[in-house]
């Protein structure tokens, strides 16, 4: 499911089962080439359905087009299943520059960039890191260094986490984008 998301939400009208909306969307979403990042349900008078996704190929960027595809297929499977009491508003998004990490790969994918995680419960007399992500050690524990220091934070211990906007991160995302562009340009 991912950090910082609940498997159950309850609303006004009822309680929303995450991980059943995961199960009844990730085959076709799957099958559509996309994978699922994160799904949550925000408050208000209209609860919103968020879902982010992005494609599986890791260097193309996701587009206005991307989020339509995957829209109109998960809403006609949400229509049908409807397992969401009342009315809501469904969003498609891609995860943005200063994403959230909810895998365990992102820590991997995303080493060398700042980021911010906060934990449910203190790690080494602290629930906030803010620093250069090291990647994962034994599969298990989140590697960040802050000023000189690292700390090995739990994955379990996760509340939340994403990126950090840098100039470091928006020039990273710049030469991915270019790099797909010149390979779309030369397949053609």
């Amino acid at each position: 499911m991912g950090f910082g998301s609940h498997p159950l939400c309850c609303m006004n009208s009822g309680v929303v089962d995450l991980e059943e909306i995961r199960r009844l969307i990730e085959p076709t979403v799957t099958a559509l080439g996309y994978e699922i990042v994160q799904i949550r349900l925000l408050g208000g008078r209209r609860p919103t359905l968020q879902i982010m996704a992005e494609p599986r190929e890791e260097d193309r960027p996701m587009t206005v087009d991307d989020c339509a595809e995957i829209s109109h297929a998960v809403s006609a499977l949400l229509d049908v299943a409807d397992p969401i009491p009342g009315s809501y508003h469904l969003e498609i998004s891609s995860p943005g520059i200063d994403r959230p990490l909810v895998r365990p790969r992102d820590f991997e994918r995303f080493a060398g960039f700042e980021a911010r995680i906060e934990t449910a419960e203190p790690v080494a007399g602290r629930r906030r890191f803010r620093g250069r992500l090291l990647g994962l050690e034994a599969g298990e524990r989140v590697v960040v260094e802050m000023a000189g220091e690292r700390f090995a934070v739990p994955l379990s211990a996760i509340h939340r986490a994403k990126l950090v906007l840098t100039d470091e991160l928006i020039a990273a995302e710049r030469r991915r984008m270019e790099a797909w562009r010149r390979r779309r340009r030369d397949r053609h």
